[in-house]
């Protein structure tokens, strides 16, 4: 059991860790807390454990280090005996994106499906990563010499280079052609902010813009570095009339914003929060 102020504190330390060091679905755990407190955390736990066990014994003989093997297992385990698939008849369910949620329903969003594949693959030392494939959440496996891209979302589909681009012409655009950034892994925290962000994005279609601040809040606990996050946190505390929180989180935004394109405009707006303070 855990409450969202120990939740938080959780959050803050991952915001402070090097990246190879997150646990994945333990951070996407703690995040679920914050929508569902006091849940039974142990049981989801255990649940994880007891999958990522189940895994390892559907391991054909002699075959533990075949790529090919390693998919298989992970669909019969995850996709036929636990029910694991994306959820097509409620997609917007903001459930679909809370891990506590996606392990009781057995649906869920890519990214959330494909946090419980990695985190299965981990506990085995399986040589496994995220992909930045444009939106839809992919992840590949690797063993001797050998790649196979899956899908989540769709009961653990191998996916070839034709499924790819077919995907990307679905999901982004019909003139969408494939570029070797999608195949590039991402990071653990990239993956949770790719989490957090359908959250914060269906709160904002709702025009519940408040809810959609906390999220962001909630964000710069694990990923205090992502400069467009300040930004957006800070635009957001001035919608609400919070001026000087919105003006330090716009001024963090210029202090690591780099080349960011929307500094200059951003500097106007801060002048312009200014001067309402004065």
């Amino acid at each position: 059991m855990s409450t969202r102020p120990e939740a938080r504190d959780y959050l803050r330390k991952v915001g402070a860790a090097a990246d190879a060091n997150i646990e994945l679905a333990e951070a996407a755990l703690m995040l679920a807390v914050l929508d569902r407190p006091n849940g039974d955390l142990d049981s989801y736990r255990r649940h994880l454990a007891e999958l990522a066990e189940d895994v390892a014994g559907r391991l054909p003989h002699g075959r533990e280090d075949d790529v090919a093997a390693r998919v298989a297992a992970l669909r019969e385990t995850l996709v036929n005996r636990y029910g694991y698939q994306g959820d097509t008849q409620t997609y917007e369910d903001l459930q679909n994106a809370n891990l506590m949620g996606v392990i009781d329903r057995r649906r869920g969003l890519p990214v959330a499906l494909g946090i419980i594949f990695l985190h299965v693959a981990r506990v085995r030392d399986w040589d496994i990563v995220g992909l930045n494939f444009p939106g839809h959440f992919l992840v590949r496996l690797e063993a001797g010499g050998e790649r196979i891209i899956i899908d989540p979302f769709r009961k653990a589909l191998e996916c070839g280079a034709v499924d790819l681009r077919d995907l990307l012409k679905a999901t982004v655009s019909t003139t969408a052609e494939l570029e070797p950034e999608h195949y590039a892994p991402v990071d653990n925290r990239s993956i949770l902010l790719r989490l957090q962000n359908n959250i914060k994005l269906r709160y904002l279609r709702a025009n519940q813009a408040n809810k959609a601040l906390e999220v962001l809040e909630d964000m710069l606990l694990f990923a205090p570095g992502e400069p467009t996050l300040w930004r957006e946190t800070g635009l957001l505390r001035a919608h609400f009339g919070n001026l000087t929180a919105a003006i330090e989180a716009l001024e963090t935004y210029m202090e690591n914003a780099g080349t960011d394109p929307a500094q200059r405009q951003t500097a106007a707006i801060i002048q312009q929060l200014r001067n309402r303070l004065s």
